[in-house]
């Protein structure tokens, strides 16, 4: 039996374009999500693609031949895909997103709970928990001693998710 598997596969840094032209010479199907990125130095303007995920490509691979995508040793790891309808419409999402042309940007997700810490400006070092994902930028400090805690409006950008 051929089955094949989705893989996320985690590159080691700035090696998505390697990997994806490793996979194509596999002839595996796979998708590297990528955005044109301008760049302004005093006498010219450069464009160029990157990767809209860095680190990362998604690639379907026969069971039998995973073995394969390590042969250039560009891969940190690979994580079975293991709820493929979602994921397959989220993929295909992406891809007519990144197609529209529309300008775009990685955010992290945030939801009502989710566990923060603070990575830049003033408050740095401090961790909290979202208060309402509809509003991102604020977390809430616990102050357990007193059994409250503060709401603090802190830049998306300065947010990181914890585990």
């Amino acid at each position: 039996m051929n089955e094949h598997f989705w893989l996320v596969c985690h590159t080691k840094p700035r090696c998505e374009k390697k990997f994806a032209a490793l996979m194509a010479a596999e002839k595996f199907e796979h998708y590297l999500a990528t955005v044109v990125s301008v760049r302004h130095y005093a006498q010219q303007t450069k464009k160029f693609t990157k990767p809209l995920f860095p680190g990362y490509v998604f690639a379907k691979v026969p069971g039998e031949e995973k073995s394969r995508i390590y042969q250039q040793d560009l891969l940190a790891r690979a994580i079975t895909v293991t709820d493929e309808p979602r994921f397959l419409r989220q993929l295909a999402d992406v891809k007519m997103i990144v197609a529209s042309g529309f300008e775009l940007s990685v955010m992290p997700l945030f939801t009502k709970g989710k566990h923060v810490k603070i990575i830049g400006g003033p408050l740095y070092g401090l961790e909290g928990f979202v208060d309402d994902p509809t509003n991102p930028q604020g977390i809430v400090l616990s102050v357990d001693v007193l059994q409250q805690g503060l709401l603090v409006k802190v830049p998306v950008e300065h947010l990181r998710v914890l585990d």
